[in-house]
């Protein structure tokens, strides 16, 4: 008898094989948690396919916009809801581009005077810059960029690890075991760097910022981030990491907005660290009268509900 015959029943049991196996996988597929996590705009043509073509930190009209706004990167999660805020506050405002970079990278970018993510160069000047209040003395001071300045909310420390917290970390002690793989800010571009290390010291002395700064780091048990506020939630996220110090709104965001796997460890007040952040209105803002507004706009109760909303703290 030829085998011919029985071809078509091998291929048809071997397909329903591979069917039967591709669904399983399907259904055991771990999700995997890609940015971007804000809402899309509106209208258009939408086309994203991360991790290959995804732009999660540029936000509203690149082109011809009213007002522009050049935010640290931390407060991503805010910009979708504190903008439409604003422009139901100021509808004359309806082009508007926003920045979520770390502010040692949008610094750079002002002093450049444009951006390149891969094949696009954007070269548009802030109206408003936000970052860290230390952060934007020292800009000031180094180069007067500045017309005047608004503090507008707060932010302590907390550390990120993944649901249930298979490592058993209690605090910022426990980060520098040679078990745990650490996510962590790199100084050089992220002002949140400062303040770790700070708490590292408070922790644990100097040998405890040495041995997650230096020693792990040279291991690789130490990962240092190019995009901190996205970086160090995906790396938990995707098993990469068993830990990450983080703003405590980064893991408020992931934990009770998102509701991602991850459980957030909090630091006493003894050892943690707590930013305030500024607006800034830049003395050649291309949209001087929007970023008056957009500043004032910061201290209203409208803008701080928002704020409020994602776990930032009110300014003293």
């Amino acid at each position: 008898m030829s085998m011919a015959r029985f071809r078509p029943l091998w291929l048809g049991i071997t397909l329903m094989t591979v069917t039967v196996a591709t669904a399983a996988a399907t259904a055991t597929a771990k999700p995997d948690y890609l940015p971007p996590w804000n809402p899309p705009p509106s209208g258009g043509v939408h086309f994203s396919a991360p991790p290959v073509d995804a732009i999660a930190d540029l936000h509203g009209d690149v082109v011809d916009p009213q007002l522009t706004v050049f935010f640290a990167g931390n407060q991503f999660m805010v910009v979708h809801d504190l903008i439409a805020a604003f422009r139901l506050a100021h509808p004359k405002y309806r082009r508007i581009f926003v920045e979520t970079l770390p502010p040692g990278i949008l610094a750079k970018q002002i002093e450049t005077g444009s951006l390149v993510m891969g094949n696009l160069k954007i070269a548009l000047k802030p109206d408003v810059f936000t970052a860290g209040k230390a952060s934007i003395a020292e800009h000031q001071k180094q180069h007067q960029w500045f017309a005047d300045t608004l503090d507008y909310a707060r932010n302590p420390l907390a550390i990120m690890v993944a649901k249930g917290n298979p490592k058993a970390i209690k605090g910022l002690a426990d980060l520098g075991r040679a078990d745990v793989r650490v996510s962590m800010p790199n100084p050089k571009w992220e002002g949140i760097a400062r303040q770790i290390e700070a708490s590292y010291r408070k922790a644990g002395g100097q040998a405890l910022e040495t041995m997650i700064m230096k020693t792990k780091v040279a291991n690789g048990t130490t990962f240092l981030t190019h995009i901190h506020h996205r970086q160090s939630p995906l790396r938990v996220l995707q098993g990469q990491s068993d830990a990450a110090p983080v703003w405590s709104t980064e893991a408020y965001f992931q934990e009770h907005i998102l509701h991602h796997p991850i459980t957030t460890i909090a630091i006493p007040a003894d050892q943690n660290s707590t930013a305030t952040y500024t607006a800034a209105r830049m003395k050649d803002a291309p949209h001087a009268q929007a970023a008056k507004d957009f500043i004032t706009f910061l201290g209203s109760s409208t803008a701080q509900s928002i704020y409020r909303k994602y776990g930032f703290q009110p300014v003293d």
